[in-house]
């Protein structure tokens, strides 16, 4: 597969990391608990998110809340709330800045240029994706460990939702295509450092004169 179909692969991947970042950030859905009780007609669904709680009735109906009080929030959540915020802008700006860079496009200027935009677009990326990897973790970290607890109730404990997998999977797509934007660029860089181009050395004028037959002598 050549240089410009890998980067378009890549391309293609951090769009669904960025979508998948986004989607996971904003979705209540970072824990579950489902607690169905003794009647169906009154099983309830509730699950938390990053920036709202909601809660699911069997009868469709649902009620959401929002979380205003960002300093009554247990450390995880919060540092989950900056962490994936900060890997939703990095993404957002590492697609900006390899679609200048990629080779399929005719933006970015001439070939040096659009490899260190593609590197720099690569570098956001991984930054992206260790953002969105770290929350996700810790979130998961928390979840099992409060559902091992004994001291907890169960109707208390809770599970990972769809949001918490969307996150790894998303950090692992910016991840990929980060690393192939760089290693991209790295070996064209790689290639002109092992061999650099051959300086050819013409003789000057003054030497060449110099070589000459002298007039002067016959004079």
């Amino acid at each position: 597969m050549t240089s410009a179909s890998l980067q378009f692969f890549a391309f293609i991947l951090a769009l669904f990391g960025v979508f998948g970042d986004i989607a996971a950030t904003l979705l209540p859905h970072w824990k579950v608990n489902a607690d169905v009780g003794s009647n169906i007609i009154t099983a309830v669904t509730q699950t938390q998110g990053l920036w709202m709680d909601c809660t699911w009735y069997s009868t469709g109906m649902f009620s959401c809340t929002l979380k205003y009080s960002i300093l009554s929030l247990p450390i995880y959540i919060q540092a989950a709330r900056t962490t994936m915020v900060l890997s939703c802008i990095l993404s957002a700006f590492g697609i900006c800045i390899t679609t200048v860079g990629m080779k399929c496009t005719r933006l970015g200027g001439d070939t040096d240029s659009k490899n260190n935009a593609c590197f720099a677009g690569g570098i956001c990326f991984i930054l992206a994706g260790i953002f969105g990897l770290v929350p996700t973790c810790w979130y998961t970290r928390e979840i099992i460990s409060n559902f091992l607890d004994q001291t907890i109730p169960e109707s208390s404990k809770h599970e990972p939702g769809g949001a918490v997998y969307t996150g790894f999977i998303s950090a692992g797509f910016l991840l990929i295509a980060g690393v192939i934007f760089c290693s991209s660029c790295f070996k064209r860089q790689q290639g002109a450092w092992i061999y650099p181009p051959k300086q050819h050395h013409f003789p000057s004028t003054e030497q060449e004169s110099n070589a000459g037959y002298s007039l002067k002598d016959y004079v």
